[in-house]
C-alpha cells in the first residue's frame, strides 16, 4: 500500500469518525426538584371501562367483565369498519364515546392524531402533529406505532421527528396545547414506545443509538421534570414501553432494554433496582403481579426472567426467582393471570407457565407470525397474527383454540376492548366488533 493510499484512508477514517461524533448529541440528566414540583392538574378522570393507554387502565392488558363475541363475519357482529388514512401500528384508546389513535402518512411525511366517533367510526377531527423529517425505520415498524395516553381530558402522544422525541398534548376538540422536545433520538429501526401516565407526569422511553434515557414531563406544561440516563451500547435501539405499577408496596416504573431490566421511582426518576437481562434489545412490556416482574426478550439474547421487585441496586444475583431460554417472546407482551403467565411469541408458539416456578403447563402452536400482543377478555385471549387471523384462545393450560376469525388485512396492532366492543386495527382499516347489545349509550 503506497503512501497516497494510506493518506486517503486516514482522511476517510477521520471524516467518518468526525461525522459520527457530529451525530452524537449527549443527553444531560435532569433531577427532579421539590422546589420545582409539577403544576397541579386535575386528577385522572376515567370511566370504569375506558381504555386510556397502552395495556388498559390496569396496565396488564386485561379487560374484565366484558361480553365480546367469539366470532364475527361480514354479516354478523361487525358493527362497523372504516378505512384509515396513512398507517400506524398503534392501538386506539377509548374515552367515553370517542376513540383516538395515531397515524402517519409517508407520502406527505405527516404524523397525526385522529378522533373517531365510537358508535359509527366517523372521523371527528384530525390534527397534524409533525410534518417532515421522519426517521428511518424497520419495514415492520411504522411512524405511528405508539399508542396515545389520556387523563380523560387531554390526549398525549410520543413520536420521533427530526431526530427528537416529542411529547404532544391535545385536548378532546383537537387543539394542540403544547409540544415538548424531550431529548435527541438517533434511529435504528424507528420509534415504538408509548407514553405512560403517573399522577402529574408523562413518562417516555428514549432508548436509541446515542445516549439512552427515560424522562418524565409535567402533563400540564410539558416541562421536563426529570430525565435519567440509561446504559447505552451504541449497537441497537430500544422499543419497549415502560410499565408503571404498584410493586412490592410502592409505585415503580419498569423498563427493559440495553441489556437489563430497570426499575425507577416514577416521581423522581431515581433508579431503584436493576437486573441483567433479558436482552440488549427489548420490544415488549413486562408482565407483573404484586411483587414480581416477568421480563421477556429479545435480541440477540433470548431469555425470560421472573424478578422480585422488592430489591435495591443490582439484584442480578439476589432477586431472579427463575430464568428460562424457552417460550421467549420478543415483540408481543406477556400476560399474567392468577398465578399463570401466558405468552404468544413472534413465531406463534403460545405457552402457559407457572408464574411461581417457570414450569411449562401447556403449549400450542398458532399458525402465522405475530407482532400484536394478546388481550385478555374474561377467560379468553384474543390475538391476531400478522396476516389478520384472530385466534380466540382459552386462558388456561389447554390453550384451546375456540374460534378463528379473518380480518382480511395484515394486523400488527394489539386489540382493545371496552364496554362490550372489540377494536381491531389492520394496516388500512379499523374494525368494531360487538353484538347489537354492545352499542354504548351516550
Amino acid at each position: 500500500m503506497n503512501q497516497a493510499t494510506i493518506h486517503r484512508l486516514f482522511l476517510i477514517t477521520t471524516l467518518l469518525t468526525l461525522a459520527g461524533c457530529a451525530r452524537r448529541e449527549p443527553v444531560e440528566e435532569i433531577r427532579a426538584k421539590t422546589s420545582d414540583s409539577p403544576v397541579t392538574k386535575a386528577p385522572v378522570s376515567l370511566a370504569e371501562q375506558d381504555w386510556p393507554w397502552w395495556r388498559g387502565q390496569s396496565r396488564d392488558n386485561h379487560a374484565p367483565g366484558q361480553k365480546i363475541p367469539d366470532s364475527w363475519s361480514e354479516s354478523e357482529n361487525v358493527q362497523w369498519r372504516i378505512d384509515l388514512p396513512g398507517q400506524g401500528w398503534s392501538s386506539p384508546i377509548v374515552l367515553g364515546d370517542n376513540l383516538y389513535l395515531t397515524t402517519a402518512e409517508e407520502d406527505s411525511s405527516q404524523q397525526s392524531l385522529i378522533a373517531l366517533d365510537r358508535k359509527t367510526g366517523t372521523e371527528r377531527w384530525r390534527r397534524v402533529l409533525h410534518k417532515g423529517a421522519l426517521p428511518k425505520k424497520h419495514h415492520k415498524n411504522s411512524h405511528a406505532s405508539e399508542t396515545p395516553a389520556s387523563d380523560g381530558e387531554t390526549i398525549y402522544t410520543a413520536m420521533v421527528n427530526d431526530g427528537r422525541v416529542w411529547v404532544s398534548a391535545v385536548d378532546t376538540e383537537g387543539k394542540v396545547l403544547w409540544q415538548s422536545d424531550v431529548g435527541p433520538f438517533r434511529s435504528e429501526h424507528g420509534y415504538g414506545p408509548s407514553p405512560v401516565l403517573h399522577e402529574s407526569l408523562i413518562i417516555v422511553n428514549g432508548d436509541n443509538l446515542n445516549d439512552c434515557f427515560i424522562a418524565a414531563v409535567d402533563r400540564e406544561t410539558g416541562k421536563i421534570v426529570w430525565r435519567t440516563k440509561r446504559p447505552t451500547t451504541g449497537n441497537h435501539g430500544g422499543y419497549a414501553t415502560p410499565i408503571v405499577a404498584e410493586l412490592a408496596g410502592k409505585p415503580q416504573v419498569v423498563l427493559m432494554g440495553m441489556g437489563q431490566t430497570s426499575s425507577y421511582d416514577p416521581t423522581t426518576g431515581k433508579l431503584l433496582w436493576r437486573c441483567d437481562g433479558p436482552a440488549e434489545v427489548a420490544a415488549c412490556s413486562v408482565a407483573f403481579n404484586d411483587d414480581t416482574v416477568f421480563a421477556s426478550g429479545g435480541y440477540p439474547e433470548k431469555n425470560l426472567l421472573a424478578i422480585g421487585a422488592d430489591g435495591s441496586g443490582d439484584v442480578t444475583d439476589t432477586h431472579v426467582k427463575w430464568k428460562t431460554t424457552k417460550n421467549i417472546t420478543y415483540v408481543p407482551s406477556p400476560i399474567h393471570l392468577e398465578g399463570k403467565l401466558f405468552l404468544v411469541n413472534d413465531r406463534g408458539v403460545a405457552s402457559c407457565l407457572d408464574a411461581t416456578t417457570g414450569e411449562e403447563l401447556g403449549k400450542r402452536r398458532l399458525p402465522g407470525a405475530f407482532t400484536a400482543s394478546p388481550t385478555l377478555i374474561g377467560d379468553r385471549l384474543y390475538v391476531p397474527n400478522e396476516k389478520g387471523t384472530v385466534y380466540v384462545v382459552k386462558a388456561d393450560p389447554s390453550l384451546e383454540i375456540i374460534t378463528t376469525n379473518e380480518l382480511g388485512e395484515d394486523c400488527y396492532a394489539t386489540p382493545v376492548a371496552s364496554k362490550g366492543q372489540l377494536f381491531l386495527r389492520t394496516h388500512g382499516q379499523l374494525f368494531c366488533i360487538g353484538d347489537a347489545s354492545a352499542q354504548p349509550s351516550s
